[in-house]
Parts: C-alpha cells; structure tokens; sequence
C-alpha cells in the first residue's frame, strides 16, 4: 500500500489490527500520536482505536502562578482561580509556556511510566513510622506537578511523536512543535500532518472533503491524493462555542422570565417544582478572599450548555431552513412546535420542555438569517455558514474531482454530533449541486467522529509502509527545524 495515495480503504493487514509495532533504527517501539485541540487535547498509542488520554485544553492558574490540569481539577472553586486557554480562536497555539506543559501533562498522566522508587522513597526501609510519614508527605508534593516529573525532563526518549495540526499553522508554530518534541522531550523521531488528512485517513479515503465541526471554529479541508490543498482550506467561528453563545441569547430572551445559567458548584440545595416555574433553591456564596475569578462560572457555565447541546438541541432538516415555508405555505417555524418536545431540568431545579427552541440554536450553522444576535454577537457574514463554506472550498478544487468529493463528503468534530447535522448538511448541499450524488460519511460511533483527526493519525503511525517518512532527531539537528516544512507538506 502506498503512502497516502490509494484512493481505496486500508485493508486490515495494512495496519496489523488491534496495535501495530513500527521499527526505528534497532528496537521496536509504537509512537505516540498527540492531537491538540481548542476544547480538549488527545494523545495516545499509534495502532489503538482511542486515545487513552484525553484532557481538557482549558487550564486553570492560581493566583501564586500554579498551573492546574485535567477535569477533575478544573471543577474545583479555588479562591482566585483563573480559567485559561493556550489556543488562540483559530486553533492554533498562543501561550507556548502553558501549551508545553498541558501536553506534557496529557502524556504524562496516562502513557508513560513513572520513575521507579527505592525502597526507602515508598518508606519500606525507613528507622521510623515519622520519617516513613515525612518521605510520603515530600513525594505526595511532587505528584502534584505534572505526574511527579520536572519539567523539560526527555521522557519520550524511545518514542516517535506525530502530531496533528490545522491547515492553516504558521511555519514558526510548526518549526516551535518539532524543537519541543525533539529537544525538550528527547523523542527519537517526528511527524506532522493536517487534521483534515488524518480525518479522511481514519474514513479510509484519501481523496475528500472533510468538515470538522470543533469548538471554536468549523473547518473545511479538500484532500486529493492523501495531500491537503490548501488553497481550498479554509475556516468559520460557526462551530460549537457559536451554538452555546445563541443558546445564552435564548436563554436571555425567554418568556415570560430569562433562564438563569446556575453551575452545580454554586447551588446547595433544591427543591423540585413543576416545568416552567422559578426555581427554588438555596445558593453558595463565596466572599472576595475565597471566590474563584469570574473565568471558573463561565466554564461551569459552558460545560452546562454542552449538556444542554447533547439533550436537547436539534438541527432542523424537515425540509429547507427553519424560517422557510413547507410545502402548503405552512412555515417550518410551525411544524417545528409540533415535533417530539425534549425536556432539561438545570441544577439549580429549574426544568422546562421545549419544543421549536430546541432548533433555534443550531440553525445559524446554516441559515445566518436565523442567527440570533445582540451588542456582542453580531451578525454572522452569509459567506461563513457551513454549506458556503463547503462551496468556496469546492471552488479552489479542479472541476473533475468536485464530484468525486461531494461523494466523499467526511464529517468529524463532537460539534458535528448534534442530532440532525449530517443530514442537514447533505440537504443544504443538494440545493446547490443538484445533479452529482451527495453522500456524506459520518461515524455513527461517538469517539470515532468526536476523535476523527486522532484515529486517523493512529493508522497512519502504525503502517508499516510509514516508517520512512519519520523525521529522525539527526536529521532536525542537520537541518534545523526549517526541516519540518520541507517534509511535512
């Protein structure tokens, strides 16, 4: 099987099934793939179907300058902690400092092994159960940073690093990543590719256009031949974040009293009411000396629109978009408060069904007509829905391969999870092109579509045909980084 260039899907023996050992210089290893992303950052083994690490991308910051990792951490309302993103909204990395150590921590906390201790370090052979208690007590405050291994420490020394990034990645990002992996970490060996190419990787098809529907932006990558055109990638911020931003103006215009977003953290106890009445609780209250900054409530908040978004939130596809008429001259509004109402209930009690609002949010996607907007969300450009976007994509293709694609349409990213989205998309698309045939391609497997990019770069780790293409540590410190460039295409 040839590298990227086989149109057909790899068979099964292509990759060696459930974990495939590739041969650097003289010991078999398997790499490491790590996939960064603007909500959460994927690492893993190459040849595995998951990731076994998978961390929020979002950090938190003390205010003695302490950095704090992982979900379980970041729900926790310290006083004065900040919630913070290394991602800039284009996907790409903006505070190096922080993006070096959340990598280091989503590789660390699950895939390596930690340093082995002597015997008197887990206290076996201490003179007393004091200085047993006290050798614990040091090496409990090491675990707390980043696994209990300092920073900087080359503890991929026997594993290649592949790395996916955006189309649209600077050279200077790149050249950064490569020096991080093969310097800092000590990797032998280093690859970087497209998400968009792994995506259609993971589909088995190597010419494609890939729709990933992230969290801060929604991106649209033609691929021909294994190779990205760049020319034809290209990006909106109509993604998941846009979704929970038109569900807080809902939220805010509702009748007859705006729904309050109230986090878990901050209510003490509840008392059940009846759909649509005020709720009634009793609330948390912090003073100034040990309240959490304002940056902790809003990504409480944003976890619980993200609840909201899997429960509840529709993309309408009965028909053209939400605000046309159906056929009889019947508005789509109206047949939407006929269809099956979903109910929530909020932490802080309040519950309520709803009907039309479930396909209000995600309309915008692909109707910016139906975008609601305020002061600080205009409204969206027409050209940055996601069917125009597919179309100025398939503009930069040659006209021969534009079929082919819009036969291979890949759809990936948890935004592309909401109900109804595929097809919507195909719908949107049919009134354009009305003459090839559409098909869109979708894992019905939530981890498949959620981590397409980190599937994708799993298989092509493992092939046995890859490992030529490895950038090995010689060659960077023969070249410099600028090698990356070259290479990676």
């Amino acid at each position: 099987m040839s590298f990227l260039g086989n149109t057909s899907q790899p068979k099964q023996d292509d990759y060696g099934g459930e974990l495939q050992l590739i041969r650097y210089d003289v010991d078999e290893i398997s790499a490491l793939v790590l996939d960064p992303g603007a909500s959460s950052t994927r690492a893993g083994f190459a040849g595995e179907d998951t990731p076994k690490s998978v961390v929020s991308t979002y950090y938190g910051r003390t205010p003695s300058n302490k950095y704090i990792f992982g979900d379980e951490s970041l729900h926790t309302p310290l006083p004065g902690l900040d919630i913070l993103n290394p991602m800039a909204e284009d996907g790409t990395v903006e505070d190096w400092d922080a993006v070096q150590k959340l990598w280091e921590y989503t590789i660390k906390s699950r895939l390596t092994v930690p340093k082995q201790r002597t015997s008197k370090q887990i206290g076996l052979n201490n003179d007393s159960l004091e200085e047993s208690a006290e050798t614990m007590k040091e090496e409990g405050n090491q675990a707390m940073d980043i696994d209990g291994a300092e920073e900087g420490e080359a503890f991929l020394q026997e594993q290649p690093l592949l790395m996916s990034e955006p189309a649209w990645n600077s050279t200077k990002n790149r050249e950064k990543s490569i020096e991080i992996a093969l310097e800092s970490w000590g990797a032998p060996a280093f690859w970087m590719a497209r998400s968009g190419q792994l995506a259609a990787f993971a589909s088995g098809k190597s010419t494609a256009i890939v729709v990933d529907v992230g969290a801060r932006s929604t991106s649209v990558t033609p691929v021909h031949d294994g190779m990205v055109l760049r020319k034809g990638a290209l990006r909106t911020p109509l993604a998941g974040d846009f979704v929970s931003k038109q569900l807080r103006l809902q939220f805010g215009a509702n009748n007859p009293q705006p729904i309050a977003l109230t986090p878990g953290y901050l209510v003490a106890n509840k008392v059940p009411v009846e759909a649509g009445q005020p709720a009634l609780a009793t609330y948390r209250s912090f003073s100034p000396e040990t309240a959490p900054h304002s940056s902790f409530r809003r990504l409480q908040e944003d976890n619980l629109l993200h609840g909201f978004k899997e429960s509840v939130v529709e993309v309408w596809n009965k028909g053209g978009p939400r605000l046309s008429s159906a056929v009889g001259g019947i508005s789509n509004e109206e047949i939407a408060r006929n269809e099956q109402p979903r109910p929530f209930e909020f932490p802080d009690g309040y519950n309520q069904v709803f009907t039309v609002e479930q396909f209000r949010a995600a309309e915008g996607l692909f109707d910016v007509r139906a975008a609601l907007t305020s002061e600080d969300s205009p409204a969206p450009d027409a050209k940055l829905s996601i069917p125009a976007l597919v179309q100025q994509s398939l503009n930069q293709v040659d006209i021969d391969t534009r079929t082919f694609m819009l036969g291979n349409i890949v759809v990936s990213g948890a935004g592309s999870l909401l109900r109804g989205f595929t097809d919507r998309l195909v719908q949107e698309l049919g009134q354009n092109y009305p003459s090839p045939k559409i098909k869109a391609h979708a894992p019905g497997n939530l981890y498949e579509r959620r981590f397409a990019s980190w599937v994708g770069g799993s298989i092509l780790s493992s092939l046995g045909t890859f490992h030529q293409m490895w950038i090995s540590k010689k060659e960077y410190e023969e070249n410099g980084a600028s090698i990356v460039e070259k290479r990676c295409k």
